[in-house]
C-alpha cells in the first residue's frame, strides 16, 4: 500500500511538473506548435530511459521503478495530449506541423530515451 501511495504522489509531481514545463515553455515560444508538450514528452522519455538503464545495468529496485517510472512520467507525459493537439493543428490547417507533431514527438522521445539508456550504460 506504501508503493501504491508514493506512486500517486509522484505521479501528482509529474502532473505539476507537466503543467509548469509546458506552461514555461509556451510562454518563451510563439504560433501553435505545442512545444511545451514536445518538451514534457521528452523529459519524460529521457527520465524513464535513464530508469531503464539502472534497470538493465544496476538492478534498479521494482518499487523505485514503480514510483519513478509509473508515477512521475506516467504523470509528466501525455501522449493523450499529443494525439489532441495533432488532431487540432490538422483541422485548422496546418498538416505539416500535425505531422511534425506526431512523428517528431515520437522520434525526439524515442531518441531522448535512448539516450537516457546510453548515460547510465556508459556509467
Amino acid at each position: 500500500m506504501i508503493v501504491a501511495l508514493t506512486v500517486g504522489l509522484a505521479g501528482a509531481l509529474g502532473s505539476m511538473s507537466r503543467y509548469l514545463i509546458d506552461g514555461a515553455v509556451q510562454d518563451r515560444t510563439s504560433g501553435a506548435f505545442p512545444f511545451g508538450t514536445f518538451a514534457v514528452n521528452a523529459t519524460g522519455s529521457l527520465i524513464l530511459g535513464v530508469l531503464t538503464g539502472l534497470l538493465w545495468y544496476h538492478g534498479l529496485a521494482g518499487s523505485l521503478r514503480s514510483i519513478f517510472g509509473i508515477g512521475l512520467c506516467g504523470g509528466l507525459t501525455t501522449w493523450s495530449t499529443v494525439s489532441w493537439e495533432t488532431v487540432r493543428l490538422a483541422e485548422t490547417g496546418m498538416p505539416g506541423k500535425a505531422a511534425i507533431n506526431a512523428l517528431g514527438g515520437i522520434g525526439i522521445s524515442m531518441a531522448a530515451a535512448a539516450l537516457g539508456i546510453a548515460a547510465v550504460a556508459i556509467a
